[in-house]
């Protein structure tokens, strides 16, 4: 399952790497939905996030939205470049992380890709 993408029904995506630590960020679905995104909001280094609970918002020019945890951990860094560039959001949302977490000792169910999909076109 390292390195693969796997995602909530609240639209986040979590990729879960060798050592056991995760990055967590937004599904393309998520990012095309809401629209432009304008502002991301991110917690600091050291903080504890729990599975299924806020860890920070998203801006767009449609909409305002939290960003749920998808792991119980301690966040190792935040990509402040998103702060500064919120529109690499929309420009790779594979790419554009928010949160990179270790110490994980719980986690949300999640689907894989086709799940999501599915999920996604029934919505």
């Amino acid at each position: 399952m390292a390195g693969e993408y796997r995602y909530t029904e609240s639209h986040e995506w979590v990729r879960f790497e060798e050592d056991g630590t995760a990055y967590v960020g937004i599904s393309d679905y998520a990012q095309t939905t809401m629209g432009d995104i304008v502002f991301v909001g991110l917690p600091e280094p050291e903080e504890e996030v729990t599975a299924g609970e806020v860890f920070g918002d998203i801006e767009s020019v449609k909409s305002v939205s939290d960003l749920i945890s998808p792991v119980t951990g301690v966040i190792l860094e935040v990509n402040d470049q998103l702060t500064e560039e919120p529109e690499q959001v929309n420009a790779a949302p594979l790419d554009a992380w928010f949160i990179h977490v270790g110490s994980i000792t719980d986690q949300e169910e999640f689907m894989d890709e086709e799940s999501y999909r599915t999920f996604t076109e029934e919505a």
